[in-house]
């Protein structure tokens, strides 16, 4: 019996392509905004919130340029595709929700709303992996999207980086909290509640 070739080290990586690189760039970034994200609720120093918005910001610069660089090298691949969207859910998905909860959306309905939106980022992503060969031209290039695209919570940590800017996070929050059956809801926190509805809506958005 022929033994199996022995396994090259780092021989993934070796597969990766540029664009790859250029996604776990986007996954890093987002990590780094969770990690500020604890800094501040261990130390309290707003800097902490500013350090994690603006590291989502620089997760989509990658994003962006990471699909630039396939289409200019006209490389794809179903990894690459796999790749790009576990980084978007870390990205655009976790680190936002993760955001807000630093920021004072707290309380129980605030968790239940935040996680929903993290879960309507995850399904968008899913249906766009599978269904996207299905919304390909006959060039392969996908001409639309189904719901909002996941990193459209840009405009949400933008939201989250003003509020902090003006001293309106913690007990200070936008809109306040109302208490309902006995539980905290900070009504801001329904802003995520649209964004991930409009992200599994099935509404079409071309693609550029």
């Amino acid at each position: 019996m022929t033994p199996p070739p022995p396994r090259k080290p780092f021989a993934m990586i070796r597969e990766f392509h540029l664009a790859d690189w250029f996604t776990l760039g986007n996954a890093v970034c987002g990590v780094g905004a969770l990690f500020s994200v604890m800094s501040f609720l261990q130390k309290g120093d707003v800097l902490h919130i500013y350090y994690a918005c603006a590291l989502v910001l620089a997760a989509l610069v990658f994003d962006i340029l990471d699909g630039r660089i396939a289409r200019w090298r006209q490389v794809s691949s179903a990894m690459g595709r796999e790749l790009d969207s576990l980084a978007d859910v870390i990205s655009f998905g976790v680190a936002p929700a993760a955001i807000a909860y630093g920021c004072g959306m707290q309380g129980l309905y605030d968790r239940i709303v935040l996680a929903f939106f993290v879960a309507c980022g995850v399904s968008r992503l899913a249906r766009y992996n599978v269904t996207a060969e299905a919304h390909a031209d006959a060039s392969g290039k996908v001409t639309h999207f189904e719901g909002t695209p996941i990193p459209t919570s840009i405009v949400l940590v933008a939201m989250l980086a003003a509020a902090a800017a003006s001293g309106a996070i913690g007990p200070a929050l936008w809109l306040g909290a109302v208490k309902v059956a006995g539980f905290t809801l900070h009504p801001l926190v329904l802003a995520f509640a649209l964004s991930g509805s409009l992200m599994i809506s099935r509404i079409r958005i071309p693609k550029l």
